[in-house]
C-alpha cells in the first residue's frame, strides 16, 4: 500500500504543502485559519495520512517523545495522571512512553539514562523523592522536567500537585466534629514530599484543635500491605485510637483489614479517611470517606507545562501549582466510639 504524503493532502486540499504542514501541527497552526485547519484534518483523516514524525524530528532536532515515569503501575492513581498527560501530549503531536520503576531508585536512575540516550524531548516525573539524585542528573544537562504529584527538596523542577494541606484539614476537621480525639496518622514513606506535607499537615491540624499530633505511625510504602503492617504494629504496641486518617487510599484499605483481621469493625469502633479518591473507593462496602485529587486535571497540566517548555517557554523552577481537593464524606466515618485497645 502507497504511503499518503504530506504533499498529497495539501493537494487534495487546495493549499501549499506548508500550509498543510502547519495545520496539522498543534504547535504551528496558529497561523492558518480555523476553517482551513479543519478542511486539511478532514482530508488527512478520509486519506489515512500518517505525519513523518521522523523526518519531522530531523527537521526540528526533536524526537516528539515524551517521557512519564512512575513508581507503581499497579498503584490505581497513576492510570489518570496517564491519561491527562496522554492526551495532551497526543493532540499536540507527541508519543508518551510510560516507565515503570517499581519504587527502586537504581532502576529508575537507568531507565531515565536509557530514555535520555534514546533522545526523548523532556521528562514528567511522579517518582520523586526527597534526595533525588536522578532528578540532579536531569537538572544538570538541563533536560526539560516538569515534577508531578511528588516535588523534592532541591527544588530544581516546575511541579504540578494537589493542596494536600487543605486535604488532610478536611479529614481532622470531619473526624474531630464527629468527636474524635485520639486519631492515629497512617503516614507513607518519609523519603516522599506527599508523606512529608500531609504528616506535617496533620500535627498542624490537630493542635489547631486543641489535640496531640504525635499518634502517628509511618507506612514502608503507599501499598495494602503497608497499611496493614503499620497498624498492626500500632495495636501492638498499644496506640489507643477511634479513628484513622490514612496518606493514600492504598493504606486505608490495608488499615480497615487489619481491623478486621481484630474483630474492629468500621466506622462502628474505628473511623477511616482515605486520600487520592481512587477509582473503587466509593463502590467498596462501606464505601470510603477520603479526599478526591484531580489526578486527571494533574496530568494535563504537567504535559501543557511541559510542552511550553520545549516551545522555547521555559517556567520558573520554583513554580507550583497546587490543585484544589474534596473533601468525599462516605461510609466510613462515624461518631466517636471508645478507643481501640
Amino acid at each position: 500500500m502507497t504511503r499518503v504524503r504530506l504533499v498529497d493532502v495539501a493537494r487534495e486540499a487546495g493549499v501549499h504543502p506548508g500550509t498543510a504542514s502547519r495545520a496539522l501541527n498543534p504547535a504551528a497552526r496558529d497561523g492558518v485559519s480555523r476553517r482551513t485547519v479543519r478542511r486539511v484534518e478532514l482530508v488527512a483523516q478520509r486519506l489515512g495520512y500518517v505525519p513523518n514524525t521522523l523526518a519531522r524530528g530531523l527537521r526540528t532536532s526533536r524526537s516528539f517523545v515524551v517521557a512519564l515515569v512512575i513508581p507503581d503501575i499497579t498503584n490505581p492513581l497513576f492510570p489518570q495522571i496517564v491519561r491527562g498527560a496522554e492526551q495532551v501530549l497526543s493532540e499536540a503531536g507527541y508519543t508518551l512512553v510510560l516507565t515503570d520503576t517499581n519504587n527502586d531508585p537504581a532502576t529508575e536512575g537507568s531507565q531515565v539514562a536509557a530514555m535520555s540516550a534514546r533522545g526523548v524531548d523532556g521528562f514528567i516525573v511522579a517518582t520523586a523523592r526527597w534526595e533525588d539524585a536522578t532528578l540532579d542528573d536531569l537538572a544538570a544537562v538541563g533536560t526539560p522536567t516538569v515534577l508531578v504529584n511528588r516535588r523534592n527538596a532541591a527544588g530544581l523542577f516546575p511541579y504540578i500537585g494537589a493542596d494536600d494541606r487543605r486535604g488532610v484539614d478536611l479529614c481532622v476537621d470531619h473526624l474531630t466534629a464527629l468527636g474524635h480525639c485520639a486519631i492515629l496518622h497512617l503516614g507513607g514513606p518519609a523519603n516522599t514530599s506527599t508523606a512529608r506535607d500531609r504528616s506535617d499537615a496533620f500535627r498542624q491540624s490537630m493542635r489547631a484543635h486543641g489535640l496531640s499530633g504525635d499518634l502517628s505511625i509511618a507506612g514502608a510504602s503507599y501499598t495494602e500491605q503497608a497499611g496493614a503492617e503499620a497498624v498492626r504494629a500500632a495495636l501492638q504496641q498499644g496506640m489507643d485510637f477511634t479513628a484513622i486518617v490514612a496518606a493514600n487510599d492504598l493504606l486505608a484499605l490495608g488499615a480497615a483489614q487489619a481491623l478486621a483481621e481484630r474483630g474492629i469493625t468500621c466506622p462502628a469502633d474505628v473511623s477511616i479517611t482515605g486520600y487520592n479518591d481512587i477509582d473503587f473507593m466509593s463502590r467498596l462496602s462501606p464505601p470510603f470517606t477520603t479526599v478526591r485529587v484531580p489526578l486527571r486535571r494533574m496530568g494535563e497540566l504537567a504535559a501543557q507545562t511541559l510542552l511550553a517548555w520545549l516551545d522555547g517557554r521555559p517556567p520558573d523552577a520554583a513554580t507550583q501549582v497546587l490543585l484544589p481537593v474534596k473533601f468525599m464524606e462516605r461510609g466510613t466515618t462515624a461518631r466517636v466510639a471508645v478507643p481501640v485497645r
